[in-house]
């Protein structure tokens, strides 16, 4: 626990409880925050960081915890979030919590409205006030754009500037670049530097350990609940093994868990496919063949745009995409899957990147999600049997890990990591012989991550065949057996695992040329 308090400090937060019914969140949790430093927040899905923050917000208020909080050296009691940003702490969330139909400006001063004469909002004031503020956060946008049109990089920006119109001194992100690529990333890592010169204090929650060793002063590592300890990267204490074993209790020797490779017999080949986009007159894939064979882990590469979701998504039932033409053959033989039920019916799965909007019912339990693709196995006359259901639903929480206190917890209030083992649980349960997974480690930590890698080379070892798509190279080095490179709608090139580097992928990821081989 870290212990320290000094004038230096603009937060203090001091042994911090938080109990939920039937769990503890947070157990006499202390965390002391240098003025205008980037403090970064280290821990397992579950362990507590997004909880402690809220606490700190104010979306957990005074009187719902124990503990207390002293910032700017004045003891706080915020009974809501209006209370906390008064005093200058403002949170951005994961989730961005901007409304996608109104302007840039008007997102920015919602609830804080620029007023002229008579009470009206005055317009050129308030677009004028939000040009200075996107030009802050190195945003060179018009005001009156809607935040609809703009892309997740510059949306965050948009509620980074949002926090500076509310004079903020603390500003906490959420798994900030979660859903960044590393050119909008490295962005936003460049303007919290530019904050810190000018003073502003910044708490960061992320599972990128590089970026976090790139950025942070001080690191605090939190463990089931519990602060662990709290590390200086001045002091050179800050490596990322020496975080993972704070964060996971022990170290992960290899990031990666061996597995031996045998692949069998092709299982699923694409052919000459291509795709429509489905309101524009372009392809988004063009022309793309790859194979995967049983017992194989086949990778799939590409830059953001690439076209690699476009392809998992009109492969699974034509569920993306207009004027899809190409050949598909199921262990040999060609097969047409015109929708999801047939996909599902010919033994191919797709578990989305966005497991959220896509992948689950957030407010149904863990039983109903892990039947959901598959409920026809646990018919009987037209009635879902209930017991089966539940039986099946407990196979998978305890074959998968998923921590919950029962299968009939709410998937909505999971961690990252565990909703990412329902989706994978529900997609097993289709009994599928390949399986697609998009991104199946976005937004976890290391310890699950682990557990993820673990799980498929459990399927591969099973005879699976399993195509991942990850926007990490250095994930699907470390998981596959070969890996095809995408550069807009094509496939450019396939290499064996054992011959693939990050610059070759980096180099055949950027190639528009004619497809290789």
């Amino acid at each position: 626990m870290d212990d320290r308090t000094t004038s230096d400090d603009i937060l203090q937060m001091r042994r911090i409880t938080k109990t939920f019914p039937g769990v503890k969140a947070l157990e006499d949790v202390s965390l002391n925050v240098r003025r205008g430093e980037i403090h970064a927040i280290c821990g397992e899905n579950g362990a507590g960081k997004s909880t402690l923050m809220k606490v700190l917000s104010g979306v957990y208020p005074s009187g719902s915890y124990d503990g207390e909080i002293v910032f700017d050296g004045a003891t706080m009691s915020f009974s809501g979030i209006r209370d906390s940003e008064h005093v200058g702490i403002v949170i951005i969330h994961q989730e961005l919590a901007l409304v996608p139909y109104l302007s840039i400006a008007e997102n920015l001063f919602l609830g804080n409205e620029r007023r002229g004469r008579g009470g009206l909002i005055d317009w050129n004031k308030a677009n004028a006030e939000a040009a200075a503020l996107l030009a802050s956060v190195g945003l060179d946008e018009n005001p009156v754009t809607p935040v609809g049109q703009l892309g997740v990089g510059k949306q965050q920006l948009v509620e980074i500037a949002k926090a500076l119109s509310k004079d903020v001194k603390l500003l906490i992100l959420d798994e900030p670049t979660a859903a960044l690529n590393d050119t909008d990333s490295a962005h936003l890592l460049g303007l919290l530097r530019r904050l810190r010169e000018q003073g502003i204090t910044s708490i960061m929650i992320s599972h990128k350990l590089n970026e976090i060793t790139a950025v942070s002063d001080n690191v605090t590592v939190i463990r089931d609940g519990r602060t662990v300890e709290t590390l200086s990267l001045h002091a050179g204490e800050v490596t990322q093994g020496r975080i993972i074993r704070g964060m996971v209790g022990r170290d992960l020797e290899s990031f990666y868990p061996d597995r031996q490779s045998d692949p069998g017999e092709e299982v699923l080949r694409v052919e000459d496919w291509t795709v429509m986009h489905p309101t524009q007159d372009r392809k988004v894939v063009d022309g793309a063949s790859f194979s995967v064979r049983a017992g194989e882990v086949v990778g799939i590469a590409g830059l953001m745009g690439a076209g690699r979701t476009e392809l998992a998504m009109s492969i699974f039932g034509r569920s993306y995409g207009r004027d899809i033409t190409g050949r598909l053959f199921m262990h040999g033989k060609e097969t047409r899957v015109r929708d999801v039920p047939e996909a599902i019916d010919a033994g191919i799965a797709y578990a989305t990147e966005d497991r959220k909007k896509y992948g689950l019912n957030l407010i149904e339990d863990i039983r109903r999600n892990v039947s959901a693709a598959a409920l026809g196995k646990l018919a009987r006359r037209g009635f879902v049997n209930g017991n089966e259901e539940i039986k099946v639903a407990e196979g998978s929480r305890r074959d998968m890990n998923i921590k919950a206190p029962s299968v009939l917890s709410v998937v909505g209030k999971l961690s990252g990591g565990n909703q990412q083992k329902v989706v994978l649980s529900k997609w097993l349960f289709t009994d599928p012989d390949v399986l697609i997974l998009d991104e199946p480690t976005r937004g976890i930590d290391v310890g699950a991550k682990y557990e993820i890698y673990t799980i498929v080379n459990k399927l591969v070892a099973d005879g699976k065949a399993v195509v991942v798509i990850s926007s990490e190279l250095p994930e699907l080095l470390g998981i596959c057996d070969r890996i095809y490179t995408l550069s807009a709608g094509r496939i450019t090139g396939q290499v064996p695992v054992n011959q693939a580097t990050q610059e070759n992928l980096m180099e055949l990821m950027t190639k528009e040329k004619e497809p290789v081989g």
